[in-house]
């Protein structure tokens, strides 16, 4: 596989056409990413469990269907899967409400995580909130520390939310630290910058815990790479992105699968050309991420993606 994504998996409920309506769809930043990479032509696959229930095949049978292999047996009858209930207002800003205990179904277990598994991945990919919980923090620890020890390209989302973490933002910090000796890629929105502090600069962390790049998302401003004490910015795309927030996994796929088209197989092999390409790539793939049907139904597709980019190269060479 290309990319490997471990962790939680939930499902979003999100507003459906009509008022007080509301359509299910499977989601979870991971797994969300994995089908974004295999909706860029890439192969893609998911280590993690869910619950034998309604939700939990629906969101089976999703990964499944967008391409993206689960190469070992997720479904467990130990519990529910997750849900969260997502509300968007009308300016597109996303609310958060889970119907689960949080943290309380992810089920990846440390037995899931083999070496095989792990052995012909380019990128392994995990989020913060699988250490939310365990068995799942142990899973998530040794997939990350694993993926290094075999010299894959280690990328890790801190995708905080605080009701996964209990409002507990310092035990949070301390637990996302704690793995980061064995990532090579962070990516933070504005809203995650508190683990940046109290460092003096993005670059005085990248350095204390030995991380190659950090890509950190702008909402509507874009997205910028720090990377070899440079930091360098693209503008987003004029889509048709009505959700800042739910752009995100659109986006990481998307620079991803541009790393990995562009031949890095390892942390050395990354550029600031790559770099570039692999931000207009992003930026383009969350600008056209519309939320409102659901998170993975809005993960553009490859032909959809190319077709922006071009037009996104146009607007720039004419100073658009």
């Amino acid at each position: 596989m290309d990319v490997l994504s471990v962790g939680e998996m939930v499902i979003d409920f999100l507003p459906g056409n009509e008022p007080n309506s509301f359509i299910a769809h499977a989601g979870g930043a991971p797994a969300n990413v994995a089908i974004s990479v295999a909706r860029n032509g890439l192969s893609s696959g998911f280590i993690g469990k869910v619950g034998d229930d309604t939700f939990g095949k629906m969101l089976i049978s999703t990964l499944k269907e967008e391409g993206v292999a689960i190469p070992n047996d997720i479904i467990t009858t130990k519990a529910v899967t997750t849900m969260a209930f997502v509300h968007l207002d009308q300016h597109g800003e996303r609310s958060f409400t889970f119907a689960r205990k949080p943290g309380a179904d992810m089920f990846l277990d440390s037995d899931d995580v083999k070496h095989e598994y792990l052995r012909d991945a380019i990128v392994i990919h995990a989020g913060s909130c699988s250490l939310s919980a365990e068995p799942a923090s142990s899973a998530t620890r040794q997939a990350l520390s694993s993926g290094k020890l075999l010299g894959k390209i280690v990328s890790f989302d801190l995708n905080y939310r605080n009701l996964m973490w209990n409002d507990a933002v310092d035990t949070a910090k301390a637990e996302i630290l704690s793995v980061l000796p064995s990532v090579d890629i962070l990516k933070i929105s504005e809203e995650e910058r508190f683990i940046l502090s109290p460092y003096g600069s993005v670059f005085e962390f990248m350095e204390a815990h030995t991380i190659t790049l950090v890509v950190e998302t702008l909402g509507r401003e874009g997205a910028v790479c720090h990377y070899q004490g440079k930091s360098f910015r693209k503008p987003i795309f004029d889509g048709p992105r009505v959700d800042t927030t739910g752009a995100g996994d659109a986006f990481y796929g998307a620079f991803l699968s541009t790393l990995i088209t562009s031949g890095v197989t390892s942390p050395e092999d990354l550029s600031e050309d790559i770099l570039t390409e692999a931000l207009i790539a992003g930026n383009v793939a969350g600008g056209l991420c519309v939320r409102s049907k659901g998170a993975i139904h809005s993960l553009p597709k490859k032909d959809e993606l190319t077709e922006a980019i071009a037009l996104y190269r146009t607007k720039e060479s004419s100073g658009a």
